[in-house]
């Protein structure tokens, strides 16, 4: 897959807001966004007048950069959000919170969706017992997420999972620090995503 590998701040920048990708750093005082808030580039603290098709664009890549997804990815994403009943936006990012890396991050064992991405890659979960080491896997209710034994003394885990009470976790998850599990009791409702996403001009866009 494609990788982004130049700076994530540069992101935050381009989409003109914190798309915490880089954990808690984003809510220190080295955050580069609350420094340049403006976009990168020679010409980033000019005033474009976006298109409508602009507005859905920068939409899409911004939903996309948060969940750390490519391009192909994230389209076909969104044909299954589309095959589904009910609301195609809603569908959409419940697909991509479900997703076992972003779910890993949610109940606060990684502080970031890209660590996440990184632990799960390295076989550090299991999902019902079973190791499962791709970033995409969907969760399902009834799901239980452990950390595996060999992994619970690393540093950067047991730091984020300190860190619960400041981030919180979402009414669909349960956390147990004690026991390093985690359980998916439900589905995510357009609630818990506290993010400012307009999905609704994703869906106009893939419409075209």
């Amino acid at each position: 897959m494609a990788r982004y590998r130049g700076s994530v701040c540069r992101q935050c920048r381009r989409e003109n807001m914190k798309l915490f990708l880089k954990g808690d750093r984003c809510f220190s005082d080295k955050c580069s966004f609350d420094r340049r808030g403006f976009p990168p580039g020679e010409h980033g603290q000019k005033r474009v007048k976006q298109s409508d098709y602009g507005m859905q664009l920068r939409e899409k890549q911004k939903v996309k950069r948060i969940y750390g997804v490519s391009e192909k990815q994230f389209r076909n994403t969104f044909k299954r959000a589309d095959r589904q009943k009910g609301i195609t936006g809603i569908n959409l990012l419940t697909l991509l919170e479900t997703r076992l890396d972003n779910t890993v991050f949610r109940l606060g064992f990684v502080n970031s969706r890209n660590q996440g991405r990184h632990f799960v890659r390295h076989n550090h979960f299991t999902v019902n017992g079973k190791k499962v080491n791709i970033p995409s896997y969907q969760v399902k209710k009834g799901d239980v997420i452990e950390l595996c034994e060999k992994s619970r003394t690393i540093q950067a885990i047991i730091d984020s999972l300190d860190a619960i009470v400041r981030r919180g976790i979402p009414q669909w998850l349960e956390i147990n620090k004690d026991s390093f599990k985690g359980e998916i009791k439900g589905f995510p409702g357009r609630e818990d995503i506290s993010l400012p996403i307009q999905e609704q001009l994703i869906v106009e866009l893939y419409s075209k």
